[in-house]
């Protein structure tokens, strides 16, 4: 089994014919079935991220936590700079901390303020996998949001499964099969035997029917 540039063309040609137009924009799925790989063992689960060459395809929120000069830089590129003594405030607003959880699909924090994030927001992005990312206080900010922007988190659980979105269906196809072979190829170096762990592999739009990819 492997992966082709022209194969996965022509699977991402084939989604994007057989798509029906909706209302709304609808993203591109990635859906994988794994074989002969016993999932409750931990050295057979992924749970890392991977940045897409050409990004979601949509706007992906990402929140820095931070002070002074780095909380300064970030108010330029971040969707929200939350500072030291709003963590405070936040920690006593339940419902104000849960929506700013919800409405960010990343958060970066200044490394020294981890252990104050860990007592006041921890007990809401913890569970939502949302823990911040701490860097240095004198990192440069821009690149960091940035490649956020573009990062999927590729995650397996209980079952033999990886789901994973790609990009968005008005994306050009070129750009689409760039994100999907990027993600494959990853995948295929964290299975035990690559490819041949892998049952199926399906492209897909939230409402439309699979296309299958030969691998």
């Amino acid at each position: 089994m492997a992966i082709t540039t022209e194969g996965v063309l022509k699977a991402v040609e084939g989604m994007k014919t057989s798509s029906p137009k909706r209302k709304f924009r609808q993203s591109v799925d990635l859906a994988l079935t794994l074989k002969e790989l016993d999932m409750s063992k931990p050295e057979n689960r992924i749970n890392e991220e991977l940045v897409l060459p050409n990004g979601r395809g949509k706007e992906i929120k990402v929140g820095v936590i931070a002070d002074g000069e780095l909380a300064l830089q970030a108010k330029k590129v971040a969707d929200t700079v939350i500072m030291r003594e709003e963590l405070e405030e936040l920690a006593k607003d339940k419902k104000a901390a849960k929506k700013l959880a919800n409405g960010h699909d990343f958060f970066v924090a200044q490394s020294d303020m981890m252990s104050m994030i860990g007592k006041t927001l921890g007990p809401v992005l913890g569970p939502r996998g949302k823990m911040p990312k701490p860097v240095p206080a004198n990192v440069q900010i821009a690149p960091v949001v940035e490649r956020l922007k573009k990062t999927v988190r590729v995650k397996t659980k209980e079952k033999p499964t990886i789901h994973i979105v790609v990009g968005m269906e008005d994306m050009e196809e070129k750009q689409l099969a760039e994100n999907i072979e990027t993600v494959l190829r990853f995948i295929e170096r964290k299975l035990e035997r690559g490819m041949e762990n892998v049952r199926s592999v399906y492209i897909k739009t939230t409402m439309g029917p699979g296309a299958r990819l030969e691998v």
